[in-house]
């Protein structure tokens, strides 16, 4: 099975043999002979084709009523009693699939199909001991008639028997299942198994490309459509909603389609709408534990103890023993950042069943995002050991064994992990941020952490995925918090223009603070909208710009989303912009509600959902306003703020060639003088052009007209060209000054600035616009020297110090030179080992380096007021 790109191959396990007497999995030569000869059993096949096009599209009453009929009148083939007992399961009708099963084996014995099956109703049942005797009763047949399983049919239970039974997950892909999607490219069951197999080891990729590759007619199963929505759940939701219509669409009744959806409902916070998804499945089988598990976290997230204790006691009134209820439960739970919640069932449900692996991975992943990483990385361990197919298990352990290489910080409550020279060049920086978050956020939201807040800096980003997900992916991502984790990516991993990192972490232990506040129990709107307000309020340019394309959507009914509903907005959203925007949306609601209530309002919200209120209960009770009615304020505010954007222009776009030069556009503007994007393609083509007077011109009025627009070929940058070009260094200056006012992120602003500052030794300035460079990119050399220079002239040593150490480990074009200078720092600091060992080193790489062995000279001789030796 393939593994991520840029992963390793996932090592074989070997097949575990235990003392119950596991069968090898290569298959003695009896059975393989009897693959080649044997035939299948006839049967009426017009009949049984119309019969399972019953069950198929969800006609299981009238699927049954056939087949009991067939039976009855001595039609010979277990496919009949087989159809009957999966219509029978699939209604919930457990106690009578158990007596079809019984009276079926009696006449078809040596069916190891069947006996599978019957595995699966006697545990509907509650009868554990039985169903582990049917594995037996396969065992048997597998040893003494191997023909049994000569069929296409046959090896895929073979396949799942030897899962089953603790096999390698590659070898049964080899040996079985493969060879039936090779041999029989017709039988879509093929497919089928591999894509479960696939899914269960959570390598959603290889199930899609499988089930893409099924034949034909597998369009008309709903089974097909359902585990393709599965596999395109976790990167492609839209495509996942997709599939689950289709499946629907054949099939109305399908149980395991309408579970997903009420699965990806709950996700998006549409709790009424998964509650009635819930019931059209219960209409089909009211004994569905996983419905009843589903109910339980329903109830659970309405804060109603009583419902989720009876939810969860319905699912395991007919198997008490079953773990994949607890499983579910806590999976879902966890899905909602309530992961020490979900820790709780994962442990029950380990109680019941203590080797299953997908708990086991479950309850890694959440002791992982809990801080509790001693048992997590443990867990990981034990779960790879056991099953070296897994990937998430496999991912981890190789990211386990990369952080114990990582640098350790401590401070103020924060465990900070980095790669060692990151941790030198900017971990103090980092440190010195965590803790005036800290002090901010938690004095204005009323919070005082009681554990330290692990935080954890990655400078790949596939590591950042799978510390984050399990698996790598995850683009778009920088930052990620559980609640007293954080991880996120450094600015290394980020290319050539990386986002403020300091923004970033600013952002993610906002989100310590308001999930510390509610327990982790609030919609993803607002705890994304309250971190992206936050960034805004403590430095202006890091907030996210009011740009046309937002202005558009916010006018827009159907991509504008009510505030009840923002949750939705993330769920499965367009494209990367309609993410953004969600993020942005909620931000405006966030000061929208601080506006018109008060941040104590605000604070009250985070309080009532601490208490186990829902987001819609408390906004009406702190705001004194209906849920309608907020709804109509906030889009009265969003659509104000919006139209108050360039309020004197117009958004038409030029209908002209991209190449169009300045008198092309010149003269179509003549007929839409207002619009925007007009104006801003005059004004770069104008720069283009070097016809600097007419572009200064344009661009000054644009800026004035659109002052927040800071996207491509801004009016700011292209007037710092202008202005560079004809040599009026105080009007660049002061339009650099503004762009990077608006945005964080304004590398090449600083590195100009920066040289403006040298060259007018200006060194305050110099200084100050090399920090803010640092808080983008403190992994170049160049902001480095400037803030050494800038420093030693302001006398600030200690920060020359650390800037030359920094310069030391990055700059190689003159090591001599950087060990000088922070020897002559470290000497005036009264530093002499030090001095003298970075006056060595400068000695080392330019030996003939005068002013190098002077200082050298002064180090070696004992100073003035010095004792002699006695």
């Amino acid at each position: 099975m393939s593994v991520p790109a840029g992963e390793s191959e996932v090592p074989q396990a070997r097949l575990q043999r235990r003392d119950r007497g596991d069968l090898p999995l290569k298959l003695p030569l009896l059975l393989l002979i009897a693959f080649s000869l044997a035939g299948s059993t006839p049967v009426n096949a017009v009949s049984l084709i119309e019969a399972e096009k019953l069950f198929r599209t969800g006609r299981y009453d009238e699927c049954a009523k056939v087949a009991t009929k067939e039976i009855e009148t001595g039609a010979w083939g277990e496919h009949w009693t087989r159809l009957l007992i999966e219509a029978e399961l699939a209604q919930g009708k457990y106690k009578a699939a158990l007596t079809s099963f019984e009276q079926a084996k009696q006449r078809y014995p040596g069916s190891g199909v069947l006996h599978l099956l019957g595995r699966d109703v006697y545990r509907a049942n509650g009868r554990v001991d039985d169903a582990a005797g049917e594995m037996k009763t396969i065992e048997a047949l597998v040893v003494n008639v191997p023909q049994r399983f000569a069929t296409p049919e046959g090896r895929l239970v073979l396949g799942r028997f030897f899962l089953l039974r603790g096999a390698d997950a590659r070898k049964v892909l080899d040996q079985f299942y493969d060879v039936v999607t090779k041999q029989h490219p017709d039988d879509a069951d093929g497919f089928y198994a591999t894509a479960e197999l696939a899914l269960e080891k959570q390598d959603a990729a290889l199930a899609a490309q499988t089930l893409q590759k099924a034949p034909k007619d597998a369009a008309e199963d709903p089974r097909y459509h359902y585990l393709l929505a599965r596999a395109f759940t976790d990167d492609d939701r839209a495509r996942s909603d997709k599939a689950l219509a289709e499946a629907l669409k054949i099939n109305p009744h399908h149980v395991d389609s309408l579970l997903l959806k009420a699965d990806h409902l709950i996700d998006g916070e549409r709790y009424g709408e998964a509650e009635d998804t819930l019931k059209q499945a219960f209409a089909v089988n009211s004994e569905e534990p996983r419905a009843w598990a589903y109910q339980a976290v329903l109830a659970h997230l309405r804060n109603d103890r009583a419902g989720e204790a009876f939810a969860r006691q319905a699912a395991l009134s007919r198997w008490a023993t079953n773990p994949e209820v607890d499983h579910l439960i806590g999976r879902e739970l966890s899905e909602k950042y309530r992961f020490a919640e979900g820790s709780t069932y994962q442990r029950e449900a380990l109680k019941l069943d203590p080797e299953n692996l997908p708990v086991k991975i479950q309850l890694c992943q959440d002791l992982l995002r809990l801080g509790e990483e001693e048992e997590g990385w443990k867990l990981a361990d034990e779960i790879f050991a056991k099953d070296g197919y897994n990937v998430v298990a496999y991912n981890l352990t190789t990211l386990r064994d990369r952080l114990a290489g990582f640098r350790t910080l401590e401070d103020a409550g924060f465990v900070v992990r980095m790669e060692a020279r990151e941790a030198d060049l900017y971990g103090s920086q980092v440190l010195a941020l965590l803790r005036r978050a800290k002090e901010t956020l938690g004095k204005r939201y009323g919070v005082t952490l009681k554990e330290p807040v692990i935080v954890e800096i990655f400078p790949q980003r596939k590591e950042f995925a799978v510390r984050t997900f399990g698996l790598p992916g995850a683009d778009g991502l920088l930052g990620v918090c559980f609640g007293r984790v954080i991880t996120a990516n450094s600015p290394a991993s980020q290319g050539e223009t990386p986002s403020n990192w300091e923004s970033v972490l600013w952002h993610e232990f906002c989100h310590v603070i308001t999930l510390s506040k509610t327990h982790n129990k609030m919609p993803r709107w607002l705890s994304e909208g309250i971190s992206v307000h936050e960034e805004g309020r403590e430095n202006p340019s890091w907030a996210e710009a009011f740009n046309p394309r937002f202005r558009a959507m916010i006018l827009d009914d159907t991509q504008f989303t009510p505030l009840s509903r923002l949750s939705s907005a993330f769920l499965a959203p367009k494209s990367a912009v309609h993410l953004q925007f969600a993020y942005f949306e909620s931000a405006l609601a966030v000061e929208f509600f601080e506006q018109r209530f008060g941040h104590d309002a605000l604070n009250g919200v985070l309080d009532d959902l601490g208490s186990g209120m829902l987001i819609n209960e408390t906004l009406p009770s702190r705001t004194k306003t209906s849920l309608d009615q907020l709804d109509r304020d906030f889009t009265e505010f969003a659509h104000r703020k919006a139209k108050n954007i360039a309020p004197e222009l117009t958004w038409e776009e030029p209908e002209l060639p991209p190449d169009a030069n300045a008198a092309a556009l010149t003269t179509w503007l003549e007929t839409h003088p207002k619009s925007f994007w007009g104006r801003k393609r005059l004004g770069a083509q104008l720069v283009a052009e070097e016809k600097w007077g007419q572009a200064k011109d344009v661009l000054e009025q644009l800026k004035g007209l659109y002052p927040e627009y800071v996207g491509a070929e801004n009016a700011y940058v292209l007037l710092a060209k202008v202005f560079k070009e004809t040599s009026d260094p105080t009007a660049e200056r002061k339009v650099l000054e503004e762009l990077a006012a608006r945005v964080g992120n304004a590398g090449p602003a600083y590195e100009r600035l920066m040289t403006m500052d040298e060259a007018d030794q200006n060194w305050k300035s110099l200084a100050q616009n090399a920090r803010h460079l640092l808080a983008i990119n403190p992994l170049i050399p160049g902001p480095h020297r400037k803030l050494a220079l800038a420093a030693e002239h302001l006398g600030e040593r200690a920060e020359a110090v650390t800037a030359y150490r920094a310069l030391a480990m990055l700059d190689t074009t003159d090591p001599a030179e950087v060990h000088y200078r922070l020897a002559k720092l470290l000497h005036e600091d009264g530093k002499r080992a030090e001095a003298r060992r970075e006056v060595l080193m400068a000695l080392e790489d330019a030996p003939r380096f005068l002013d190098a062995h002077r200082l050298l000279l002064e180090l070696v001789e004992p100073p003035v007021n010095a004792q002699p030796n006695r």
